[in-house]
């Protein structure tokens, strides 16, 4: 995969797809590139062009020392993007990522032809604060793959450790083997620890998806429903699945995805 100097480091990034719309997605805490697997061949059954990239602090993408914020790693997206030369694009995010496409999109309006945040909130409140203080305290103890272990206990349902198995082995191997570095991970922890757009979210004026799992218990479902509360005209969907919802239930997230996606590409084209 291709890097690229943009904003003071090299980004690791993909293109995928030769489509006239561009989606631009955004991952999230810990998660590189191929968080994606199970989108982008939708995306480009679609006939979507798709590009995606490793944060700074993941993957290739070097890794400074934080902490880091969403105007910085949206400032990353943007310069990349720029030096792309994507022109507007359509923006999804994930997580971590839908923070950060929440500051993009405020940041940078005119170029975001739709916005669509997934399993992810305006502000941490106290449940999360407190979880999150929690894997900062255990990754400078234990190291970022113990964390890991544990956020997959949250990111799936019951049923997915019930009756797929085999998944859930893969998922939790590449967990147990994850080499990010404790600085990067607590760089981009602080990222999802400070992210408050609250006071800022009714300024969106793009068409905006807030899309989550029904089971979500790591960024709790009622979190994205205010997040979508705050946003102007936003549409709310939900999944089948929990936090991990684009891993346990891709086919019905991909559809609520690309259907917005659709519903809205011409009007603004």
């Amino acid at each position: 995969m291709p890097f690229i100097q943009v904003n003071g480091i090299s980004i690791n990034y993909a293109i995928d797809g030769d489509g006239d719309e561009t989606v631009l997605l955004i991952n999230g805490l810990a998660d590189d590139l191929e968080t994606w697997a199970y989108q982008v061949p939708a995306l480009l059954e679609a006939g979507y062009r798709v590009v995606r990239f490793d944060n700074r602090g993941i993957g290739k993408t070097d890794k400074p020392v934080g902490p880091y914020g969403t105007q910085l790693m949206a400032d990353d997206a943007k310069a990349l993007a720029d030096a792309l030369d994507l022109g507007s694009y359509h923006v999804m995010g994930v997580s971590m990522g839908g923070m950060i496409a929440q500051r993009f999109a405020l940041s940078y309006p005119d170029v975001v032809k739709t916005l669509t945040l997934a399993s992810t909130y305006a502000a941490p409140g106290p449940f999360c604060t407190r979880m999150f203080s929690m894997w900062a305290d255990t990754a400078q103890v234990m190291g970022v793959p113990q964390v890991m272990r544990d956020v997959t206990l949250w990111a799936f349902t019951l049923d997915f450790f019930q009756s797929r198995g085999d998944e859930l082995a893969e998922f939790e191997t590449a967990m147990r083997f994850m080499d990010q570095p404790v600085h990067a991970y607590l760089a981009q922890l602080a990222v999802i620890q400070n992210h408050d757009e609250t006071a800022n979210l009714a300024a969106l004026k793009m068409p905006t998806l807030v899309l989550t799992g029904e089971n979500d218990i790591l960024i709790p479902t009622a979190l994205s429903h205010e997040l979508h509360e705050l946003i102007p005209g936003s549409i709310w969907r939900t999944t089948p699945g929990g936090h991990g919802c684009i891993w346990e239930h891709p086919d019905e997230f991909n559809s609520a995805f690309v259907g917005f996606l659709r519903e809205h590409e011409r009007t603004t084209a």
